[in-house]
């Protein structure tokens, strides 16, 4: 492993700054994971204390107050949110059927690859095809799925918090920008707003990408055996699963009974963890998801297992 350095500060070198000075700018420990990150995706990559961070630094290095965001529908509710909030700074949102073509007018095409919770799949021909700038949420897919920037997209981000960090132990945001300009601007916005990632999580980011292909595709093999079982089940309405990856959701009539009847799985929240999690969408999302959709995080446990608690609950 890489050591993990918390220094804040270094000293110059011959009354100069070296490459690190001040943990605000870069630190080593984080300069490791973006590279690491970096290589996967095949662009440069900056963290960011958390999902929504990215998001939120993202947005305002990029954009001026009036311009407007055309929104994959149906995806992370807490994107939508803090849309409405950065409205406040002239910054505006619309939300469109990321299956088709983005809306004309808009300054920024922002994808979610897959949706959560819906689980849809973007058309990225179409939104390379538009003439605003696109960025992809690959934080269901991971590289190991998908590498937007193969598909003409000029940013990924990451709920780093989620997959990439994979032991529910991490807190952290990814942008990995196609070019190096991009990434030079939005790292001196970082700097100069200091929503900067500190070492621990860094360093915790680079121990679980040693993981993450063998991690992704023991998961992606259970979710799909799950998905296939839900699918035949009489109390299961519909299913939701783009095939890979960990994520799927599902309906069911009574979703509270099902939460609070498990046994393995726990119900809680968030996702991509090496422990499966179960909850109903609705009690954060209201009416904008069916009430009984259920959105279950696939972990490492055996499917065998998973399916006796699901079956059982159900």
């Amino acid at each position: 492993m890489e050591p993990l350095d918390r220094s804040t500060i270094w000293p110059y070198r011959e009354g100069e700054p070296g490459d690190f000075y001040y943990q605000r700018y870069a630190h080593p420990t984080g300069v490791a994971a973006e590279r690491a990150l970096g290589e996967l995706e095949g662009g440069e990559a900056l963290l960011f204390p958390s999902g929504s961070g990215a998001i939120t630094a993202l947005v305002l290095g990029l954009l001026e107050p009036g311009q407007t965001i055309a929104l994959a529908g149906g995806g992370y509710y807490g994107t939508a949110l803090l849309f409405e909030e950065l409205a406040r700074w002239g910054i505006r949102h619309e939300e469109f059927d990321q299956t088709g073509p983005p809306p004309d007018g808009v300054d920024l095409v922002w994808l979610e690859a897959p949706s959560n919770p819906f689980l849809t799949m973007p058309d990225f021909e179409a939104a390379a095809r538009h003439p605003a700038r696109v960025v992809v949420d690959s934080t269901a897919a991971t590289p190991v799925y998908l590498r937007p920037l193969e598909h003409d997209a000029d940013f990924v981000l990451h709920s780093a918090t989620k997959y990439l960090g994979g032991h529910s132990d991490v807190l952290l945001g990814a942008v990995v920008c196609g070019a190096a300009e991009d990434a030079e601007r939005l790292g001196a916005f970082r700097g100069r707003t200091g929503i900067v990632a500190a070492p621990d999580p860094c360093w915790l980011l680079l121990r679980s990408l040693k993981t993450l292909r063998v991690r992704m595709e023991r998961i992606t093999a259970t979710a799909q055996e799950l998905a296939e079982r839900l699918r035949g089940h009489p109390a299961v309405s519909e299913v939701r699963y783009p095939g890979f990856s960990g994520l799927l959701s599902f309906d069911v009539d009574d979703p509270h009974k099902v939460e609070t009847s498990l046994g393995r799985i726990e119900n809680a929240t968030s996702l991509g963890g090496i422990e499966s999690v179960l909850e109903s969408r609705a009690r954060w999302e209201g009416d904008r998801v069916p009430p009984g959709l259920l959105r279950l995080s696939v972990g490492l446990e055996d499917a065998d297992e998973l399916w006796a608690d699901l079956e059982q609950a159900l």
